[in-house]
C-alpha cells in the first residue's frame, strides 16, 4: 500500500481525496499556486508546495513542476481528482516513466475514450449501442452533407475532443448544415486544438444517464448503478440523483451490461463513467466515457456504501476489487447540487467575489464537500464550482424534501450562488414527478417562474414591523410604502435572502 500521496488538483475535490488517505493512514501532498496560497486544501494536507503562479498553466497544469515535486517529496502516487492533468494521457505516461503511480487508467485507455470517434469505433465491436450517424472525422464538407441528409435531421455536429458544450451544433435544416459545420470546427479547433467532428443524429428530448464504473487490474469490472445528471446548463450538470426515477430493472442492468463492455473495449482500471443519452421511448445510446472519478461521485457512494477513492487507490496499489456485481445493492435515494458562483437569475453568469458569510446545513443524511469558509475570495483562475451539497434518505420523495431543508440552512452572503436554483428544481412539478428531461432549464426556468412565493403572516408581520420602526427613525421626507420597498427590496432581492428569516 502507498504510504504518500500527492493530490494534483484544488478546492473541494482535493479535500475529498485527502480525507479517505487520512483514514487509510496515507501521508498526502498538496501543491497550490500562488492564488491558493491560503486555501484549505493547502491547510489541509500534510506538506503542501507551492508550484506556480495563479493562472492553471503556470501552476495546476506544470506537469514538469508537479513531477519534480513528486521525486523531491519521495510520493508513490498521485491522484489527478477531475479536471486540469486527470485525463490527460501525457502526464500519465510521464509519471509511468519516473516510476510514479497514477491512480487513474493507463494512458491508452484515455487516448482511446478521450477521442470521441475513436471511442465510438472501440465500443462498436463489443455491442454497445451507438446513435445513428457516423464514427469517423468529417473530411469533406460536402461528403459531410450527404450523411446528414441520410441519418436525417435534425443532425448534431460534434467535436471528438474536449467536452462541456465546445465544438457542438444542433443543425435543423440542410441549408444551414454547412455553416454549422464550419463553426464547429473553428471552436473546437480553438478549444482543443484539433477540429475533428463527426456527425450523428440528434436526439430530441433525452435524459442524460450515466454508469459508475470500476474495474481492475485483474479483468474485473463492475457497474455501480446509475446516475440521473439531466439538469444542466450549457451542457455542464447542475443537479443530479441516483438512482434514476425513471430506469426500470432491466434497462438498468442492460446500461450497466454496456458500461461494463466499454470497459473491456478500452481494457480499463480504476473508478471510470460511461455516458449515455435516454430517449423518450427508453432507447439508450452510448455518448462518452469519463476516464476518471466524476464531480458527482458522493450520490453512487451513498446509495451503496462504497467510498469510490478508496476503491481507487487500492486498485492503483495492486489489489484486486473488494467486491463483485452481486455484492452491490441500491439502498435509498441521493441527490447533490453543485454550489457554483454563479447568478442564476442573469443566465448563470460567474459571480465572483469575497464570501461575507459561510454557514452549511447539519443534520441526518446531509453531506457537505467543499473548500470554502467566511471571508475567503473567490479565485478568478478556476472553475467556479465552490461546494457540492449531497443529501441521503430511504426514498426520493424524503431525499428531495431533505434536500430543500438543507438548502434553507446553507447561507451563503457576498456572492451569487447556485442555491436559489437548486430550490426551484426541489419544488417543480416537473422534477418531483420524474418527467424532465435536458431541456429543463430551457423549459422551466425564467424569471416570472422565479416570482418568490407569497409571505407568509409571520414574516409579513416581521417586514412591516422592520419598516414601520425604519420610518418612525426617518427624517419623515420617504413615504411609508417607499420605506415598505425598501425594506421588502425586490421580489428576486427576497428570494434569494428569505433564507436568513426563516
Amino acid at each position: 500500500m502507498f504510504k504518500k500521496i500527492l493530490i494534483a488538483n484544488r478546492g473541494e475535490i482535493a479535500i475529498r481525496v485527502m480525507r479517505t488517505c487520512r483514514e487509510m493512514g496515507i501521508a498526502t501532498v498538496a501543491i497550490y499556486s500562488e492564488a491558493d496560497a491560503q486555501a484549505l486544501h493547502v491547510r489541509y494536507a500534510d506538506e503542501a508546495y507551492c508550484v506556480g503562479g495563479a493562472a492553471s498553466a503556470d501552476s495546476y497544469l506544470r506537469m514538469d513542476r508537479i513531477i519534480d515535486l513528486c521525486k523531491q517529496t519521495g510520493v508513490e502516487a498521485v491522484h489527478p481528482g477531475y479536471g486540469f492533468l486527470s485525463e490527460n494521457a501525457h502526464f500519465a505516461r510521464a509519471l509511468k516513466e519516473h516510476g510514479i503511480v497514477l491512480i487513474g487508467p493507463s494512458a491508452e485507455s484515455m487516448e482511446v475514450m478521450g477521442s470521441k470517434i475513436a471511442s465510438k469505433q472501440a465500443v462498436k465491436a463489443f455491442g454497445v449501442p451507438l446513435v445513428p450517424g457516423i464514427d469517423e472525422a468529417i473530411k469533406n464538407p460536402d461528403d459531410a452533407l450527404q450523411v446528414a441528409i441520410e441519418v436525417g435531421f435534425p443532425v448534431l455536429v460534434k467535436a471528438s475532443a474536449g467536452g462541456g458544450g465546445k465544438g457542438m451544433r444542433v443543425v435543423e435544416r440542410k441549408e444551414d448544415f454547412l455553416g454549422a459545420l464550419q463553426m464547429a470546427q473553428n471552436e473546437a479547433r480553438s478549444a482543443f486544438g484539433d477540429d475533428s467532428v463527426f456527425i450523428e443524429k440528434y436526439v430530441g428530448s433525452p435524459r442524460h444517464i450515466e454508469i459508475q464504473l470500476m474495474a481492475d487490474n485483474y479483468g474485473n469490472a463492475c457497474y455501480l448503478f446509475e446516475r440521473e445528471c439531466s439538469i444542466q446548463r450549457r451542457h455542464q450538470k447542475l443537479v443530479e440523483e441516483a438512482p434514476s426515477a425513471v430506469l426500470t430493472p432491466e434497462i438498468r442492468r442492460a446500461m450497466g451490461e454496456a458500461a461494463v463492455n466499454v470497459a473491456k473495449a478500452c481494457n480499463y482500471s480504476g473508478a471510470g463513467t460511461v455516458e449515455f443519452l435516454l430517449s423518450d421511448n427508453r432507447e439508450f445510446y452510448f455518448l462518452e466515457m469519463n476516464t476518471r472519478l466524476q464531480v458527482e461521485h458522493p450520490v453512487t457512494e451513498l446509495i451503496t456504501g462504497i467510498d469510490l477513492v478508496r476503491e481507487q487507490i487500492l486498485v492503483a496499489a495492486g489489489e484486486k476489487l473488494s467486491f463483485a456485481q452481486e455484492d452491490l445493492k441500491i439502498h435509498g435515494h441521493a441527490i447533490e447540487l453543485r454550489i457554483c458562483a454563479e447568478d442564476p437569475m442573469n443566465q448563470f453568469l460567474p459571480n465572483v467575489g469575497k464570501v461575507e458569510t459561510y454557514k452549511v446545513p447539519q443534520g441526518s443524511g446531509i453531506r457537505v464537500d467543499d473548500c470554502m469558509e467566511s471571508g475567503m475570495e473567490i479565485p478568478i483562475y478556476y472553475d467556479n464550482m465552490l461546494a457540492k451539497l449531497i443529501v441521503w434518505a430511504p426514498s426520493r420523495t424524503e431525499a428531495i424534501a431533505r434536500m430543500r431543508r438543507a438548502i434553507r440552512e446553507y447561507v451563503i452572503t457576498g456572492i451569487e450562488t447556485t442555491l436559489m436554483f437548486g430550490d426551484f428544481v426541489m419544488t417543480h412539478p416537473a422534477f418531483v414527478s420524474g418527467d424532465f428531461d435536458t431541456h429543463f432549464i430551457q423549459q422551466y426556468f425564467t424569471e416570472d417562474q422565479m416570482t418568490p412565493e407569497p409571505l407568509e403572516a409571520a414574516e409579513a408581520d416581521l417586514l412591516s414591523t422592520a419598516a414601520l420602526h425604519f420610518f418612525q427613525q426617518s427624517s419623515g421626507a420617504q413615504t411609508m410604502d417607499t420605506v415598505i420597498d425598501s425594506a421588502h427590496g425586490s421580489q428576486s432581492d427576497w428570494y434569494r435572502n428569505r433564507k436568513n428569516y426563516v
